[in-house]
C-alpha cells in the first residue's frame, strides 16, 4: 500500500450490547491530522455529507459544554441536521460528546453519548467511536437508518481528506 493510499470501506461496525454500537475504522494519516478533520468547521463541510448531499453548514464549539451542529440539504432536496454538546474534549486523542438528529416526526430523537478515541501506530489513525443509546429500540432505528452506508462514505471521504492535508 502506498503512502497515500486509503482504506476505502473499511469500517467495521459491531454491536458490543444492546444499547451500544462500536465503529472502528483505520485512518492512512496521523492522528492529528484525522482530529483536524473531524473537529474543524471548514473541513467537516468537505467530508460529512458524503456522497448524499451538501453540508450546508457545520457549527463547532470545541470545548467542555460547548456545542455542535452539522446541517446537510440531502441530494432529495431535504434538511437533515444533528447537534450535540461536547463532554469532553482531549485534542487528539478522545472527544466525548452527545448527539441528537433533528429530523424525527415526533421531534428531536433521545439523545446519544459518542465517544470518540483516536489511536496512532505508525503515522497511521485507528478511530474507535463508541455510540451509547438509551435504548435497543434507539440503537436498532439507527442501524436501521442506513447510517452504516453513510457512515462508509463520509469516513472515506474524511480519510482522504487527511491524506490530502498530510502531503
Amino acid at each position: 500500500m502506498s503512502s497515500t493510499a486509503t482504506t476505502k470501506g473499511s469500517a467495521v461496525l459491531a454491536l458490543p450490547s444492546d444499547t451500544e454500537i462500536l465503529i472502528t475504522r483505520e485512518f492512512n494519516a496521523p492522528r492529528h491530522l484525522v482530529y483536524r478533520v473531524l473537529t474543524e468547521p471548514e473541513l467537516i463541510k468537505r467530508w460529512w455529507g458524503g456522497q448524499r448531499g451538501t453540508v450546508t453548514s457545520a457549527e463547532v464549539d470545541l470545548r467542555v459544554g460547548g456545542t455542535w451542529r452539522y446541517v446537510m440539504v440531502a441530494n432529495k432536496g431535504f434538511e437533515v441536521a444533528f447537534h450535540g454538546e461536547y463532554r469532553e474534549v482531549t485534542p487528539d486523542e478522545r472527544l466525548v460528546c452527545t448527539e441528537i438528529f433533528e429530523g424525527m416526526p415526533e421531534g428531536d430523537s433521545p439523545p446519544t453519548v459518542n465517544t470518540y478515541t483516536f489511536t496512532e501506530h505508525d503515522g497511521r489513525t485507528t478511530l474507535e467511536v463508541l455510540t451509547a443509546c438509551d435504548s435497543k429500540e434507539t440503537r436498532d432505528a439507527i442501524i436501521d437508518s442506513g447510517m452504516e452506508s453513510g457512515m462508509q462514505e463520509s469516513y472515506d471521504a474524511a480519510e482522504e481528506l487527511a491524506v490530502e492535508l498530510a502531503h
